[in-house]
């Protein structure tokens, strides 16, 4: 008797004109999109910090960052995607949720998007005192 090896699970999402997966092992959650405090001096992908569960987290416009040119919404549309990435927390703008289903790792031909150079540098690049500040700011709201 032979047994199946179990897939990992993963949350798809669409991204522009992409169906994306994300590993479900660092998915927190996924919520409406919540307004956005825009940052300067960032890569375009991050559109700046939302307030989630109490902090400041860094959005990541998903479409964006893997590769669409199209200008992100103003007020973004679709679904956030809490994830963990190392220590930190980061939400992704995505239109849209599709499901949880196994994926085949070997047959992934894409490095893993949250392990790009860009990413992680414009993510780190964001101060944590700042994020604490939009936080305190949007609380006292």
């Amino acid at each position: 008797m032979t047994s199946a090896v179990q897939q990992p699970m993963a949350l798809f999402v669409i991204a522009g004109s992409r169906t994306c997966c994300v590993p479900l092992a660092h998915v927190i959650e996924t919520k409406r999109p919540l307004p956005i405090a825009v940052m300067n001096g960032v890569s375009p992908v991050v559109l700046g910090l939302a307030v989630i569960r109490g902090a400041a987290v860094p959005v990541v416009d998903l479409a964006r960052a893997m590769g669409a040119t199209d200008a992100a919404p103003t007020t973004p549309a679709g679904r956030f995607v809490s994830l963990r990435v190392g220590d930190r927390t980061v939400a992704l703008l995505v239109e849209a949720v599709v499901g949880v289903r196994e994926i085949d790792v070997s047959t992934m031909a894409v490095p893993p998007l949250l392990g790009r150079a860009e990413m992680i540098e414009s993510i780190g690049a964001l101060d944590r005192s700042e994020e604490r500040r939009v936080g305190k700011e949007c609380r006292s709201r």
